[in-house]
């Protein structure tokens, strides 16, 4: 990866960095400070207002399995949560996705395009504020999910999951209510159409000549 390479190093600024730089986009468990969720991802726009990158079709990817390799979305959501896991690394064969978040705001936006560039939906992921490091941002996801369509209707994902996490002591009560009312301020953007959705994002496309990012062997490294 070239973070550091490409951070903004002008004293008394905050770092940012530039477009084209490489970084890891990581979800750590709830819980716990190990990382068992890692993108690498090219910088489009980074600022004091916000980071906008791309994750490219054909991105080496970790993702979390069951300890026998059972995929997590095929285990019964009872079980889901309380069996073992590992991480496995596997290609991202989708169309790509470009995830945008502002500094501070517990939801990050991600947006979906179907093969030859039709726009499919945008997708609000509810998480801890993003902590930036050298190599990347860190989260950790918080279960509840908002689906937005082009014609600007939405609908609540994932209640299920959000509710047995709760029940399987992963979102205590007060980080739960956070969560909903944070929520709630997502949806509330979205009936607004307020920034990201009103800001043309659908239309943009990555530079051509980005190559797609590595996975670095020390992907789970310590932030620093």
């Amino acid at each position: 990866m070239t973070a550091e390479a490409d951070l903004s190093t002008r004293a008394g600024e905050r770092h940012f960095w530039t477009p084209g730089a490489q970084v890891l986009w990581r979800y750590r468990g709830n819980g716990t400070d190990a990382v068992h969720i890692c993108r690498p991802v090219t910088v489009v726009r980074d600022d004091a207002e916000l980071l906008a990158v791309w994750m490219a079709p054909g991105t080496a990817c970790v993702k979390p399995v069951l300890a026998d390799g059972t995929p997590v979305h095929r285990e019964p959501l009872a079980s889901r949560y309380v069996k073992p896991r590992a991480a496995r690394v596997e290609q991202w064969w989708g169309a790509g996705v470009l995830k945008l978040a502002r500094p501070g705001e517990p939801w990050s936006v991600w947006l979906f395009w179907e093969p030859g560039w039709r726009f499919k939906s945008w997708y609000v992921n509810l998480e801890e504020p993003r902590r930036r490091w050298s190599g990347g941002v860190d989260s950790v996801d918080h279960f509840l999910d908002i689906s937005v369509h082009p014609d600007r209707s939405w609908r609540w994902l994932d209640e299920d999951e959000f509710a047995q996490a709760q029940a399987d002591g992963l979102m205590p009560a007060e980080l739960a209510g956070r969560v909903q009312r944070a929520g709630e301020r997502a949806a509330g953007v979205v009936r607004a159409w307020g920034p990201p959705f009103c800001d043309g994002w659908e239309d943009w496309r990555p530079d051509p000549a980005w190559p797609v990012p590595a996975l670095p062997p020390d992907w789970d490294r310590r932030p620093s």
